[in-house]
């Protein structure tokens, strides 16, 4: 099947990646409703993508380009039935070819208790760069990770 990474469109898509979160971890442990997944999903400021195989949403990436956290990617989610099909791995690529455009940095929070995602960013070349210790929900922390091109004082946007 032909997948296509675009920006996410309408009303049920929203609603599709909404449940997405809302019924999987990490946000099940995190705490994070059907609402709160909306609320992000349709955060003003925010970028989100689809990974869309024809009508069906396969996965969605949300990444934050404003303010002073330029490059953070604040959610990625992958359906259940296509986990494990590289459909993550595209879209953090993808997340990735749009930050570096604009910033020479890429962050992630991974919640300590998700050793599978810890592995996944590790694999891509992520580097832990601190740890936030009861900063969702009491007793887990968020690692925050990074995967860095230049300094920023070298870094040169490049054109779209």
């Amino acid at each position: 099947m032909e997948t296509t990474i675009r920006p996410i469109q309408g009303t049920e898509e929203i609603d599709a990646c909404a449940r997405m979160m809302a019924g999987s971890e990490p946000w099940i442990t995190l705490q994070r409703d059907f609402d709160a997944s909306v609320q992000t999903l349709t955060s003003p400021g925010k970028e989100v993508y689809v990974a869309a195989g024809g009508e069906e949403i396969l996965g969605f990436i949300v990444l934050n380009m404003q303010g002073g956290f330029i490059g953070y990617i604040q959610s990625i989610g992958v359906a259940p039935g296509w986990r494990s099909r590289g459909i993550g791995r595209r879209l953090v690529a993808y997340a990735e070819e749009r930050i570096f455009r604009e910033a020479p940095n890429v962050f992630i929070c991974v919640s300590s208790f998700n050793p599978g995602a810890q592995r996944f960013y590790r694999s891509l070349g992520y580097e832990v760069i601190g740890e936030l210790t009861d900063f969702i929900v009491r007793g887990h922390s968020e690692i925050l990770l990074r995967k860095t091109i230049a300094p920023w004082r070298e870094f040169k946007k490049r054109p779209v």
